[in-house]
């Protein structure tokens, strides 16, 4: 694990489990929005999930649908649009498209766990990672193994990672066949650049994380990462099998769980 990211120097993994705000907080949808992160970093929240894309003119937004038509006012493909086009889109009808930037320097003492959703952010993020000295803040998260490792190369310092779709489901189908030493072995190329597994429940009719799961990834260095858990009941069940992390929506409730068990630690 790299360090920094998850503030335990010299330990294998964080002591409390990890609250991670999905994509800020906002009740009313604003998903992604300024305001959604500065009502979970006001609820105490210290890490944040996040999602980024690249407009046309090759600026960095925090966004995560590949069209603005979900969720703002306006229409389009940001890939297609520039930032100036995208600027006069408002999350909600209410809040604009925040750049990546904007979120690094709002709140420099917040951890940022960001999934890189298209090839065209690769070198841009890599490129805002560096611009603002962001390696101890950042794990880099992607579905393609590939596209994260991407970010990772044009970095000049190292940084946190979770696993894609491909490592992902080798770590599970092979966990359930091999012993951890062997697994360790056969996966040592693919875990080479890996720290977190962050994964759903359950992937279609599997079961993903189980107490086996949990306890396999532990033995290979890995903290385990649960999204997007809103149900207070389930946050319980999955705190008492030993995730390192929660991401979720509803960053109320989980702040009030890991308060009644003692483990909350601001996020």
């Amino acid at each position: 694990m790299t360090e920094p990211f998850f503030d335990v120097p010299g330990a294998a993994r964080p002591p409390r489990p990890v609250a991670l705000a999905h994509r800020g907080f906002s009740p009313e949808g604003l998903e992604n929005s300024m305001a959604a992160f500065r009502a979970a970093v006001e609820l105490g929240y210290r890490y944040l999930e996040t999602d980024v894309r690249t407009t046309a003119d090759g600026v960095l937004l925090v966004f995560h649908d590949d069209t603005l038509d979900r969720v703002t006012d306006s229409r389009g493909r940001i890939s297609g649009l520039t930032a100036a086009e995208v600027a006069a889109a408002r999350i909600g009808g209410r809040e604009p498209v925040p750049l990546f930037d904007d979120l690094v320097t709002a709140f420099p003492d917040v951890r940022l766990n960001v999934d890189v959703k298209d090839w065209t952010s690769v070198k841009s993020l890599a490129a805002g990672i560096e611009r603002h000295g962001a390696h101890h803040r950042v794990l880099v998260a992607s579905f393609s193994d590939r596209r994260r490792r991407a970010v990772l190369k044009l970095l000049s310092r190292p940084v946190a990672s979770s696993a894609g779709m491909t490592t992902n489901t080798l770590v599970f189908a092979l966990g359930n066949l091999l012993p951890v030493r062997l697994l360790r072995s056969v996966l040592r190329r693919a875990l080479r650049d890996v720290h977190a597994l962050q994964v759903p429940v359950r992937y279609g009719p599997f079961r993903v994380v189980t107490h086996g799961y949990i306890r396999r990834a532990h033995a290979l260095g890995l903290v385990v990462h649960v999204w997007t858990i809103n149900d207070p009941a389930e946050m319980r069940r999955l705190l008492d099998l030993g995730v390192d992390g929660i991401v979720t929506d509803r960053a109320d409730l989980l702040k009030m769980v890991m308060l009644e068990r003692g483990e909350w630690a601001g996020g």
